[in-house]
């Protein structure tokens, strides 16, 4: 099966908590070739105190390898998770939406179990 054709469901790895769907992996490296230097650079994905539930979600490009990070690559994205956010992300699918709403990441965490109307925090 050719890089082409992978879904989010193959490409999740025992060393990566999270999935990445073909269009969230297609954004991402489309973002990522905007940045001027991208060496070392991968997507973090973090769980951080805030929002409306009490945790809510970071993604950003970054540079720092921080000790005990979940690293993998998704789609051909480098991707890491710090050691905090990992049980709090597992199973966790992050997709690309682009609708009459608006377009932005979309977040599907199976371990949230209240999530507010913004989609941007959960508990």
């Amino acid at each position: 099966m050719s890089d082409a054709t992978t879904t989010a469901t193959e490409t999740k790895t025992d060393d990566g908590p999270i999935l990445l769907t073909d269009s969230a992996a297609t954004k991402v490296k489309e973002l990522m070739a905007r940045e001027e230097n991208t060496e070392g650079v991968a997507l973090r994905v973090a769980v951080q105190p805030g929002g409306c539930s009490g945790m809510r979600y970071a993604l950003f490009f970054d540079d720092r390898q921080l000790d005990g990070d979940v690293a993998a690559d998704l789609q051909g994205v480098p991707v890491r998770v710090d050691k905090m956010s990992a049980p709090y992300l597992r199973g966790t699918e992050i997709d690309w939406v682009d609708s009459l709403q608006g377009a932005g990441f979309a977040i599907n965490n199976p371990n949230a179990q209240n999530t507010c109307a913004c989609g941007d925090s959960f508990h």
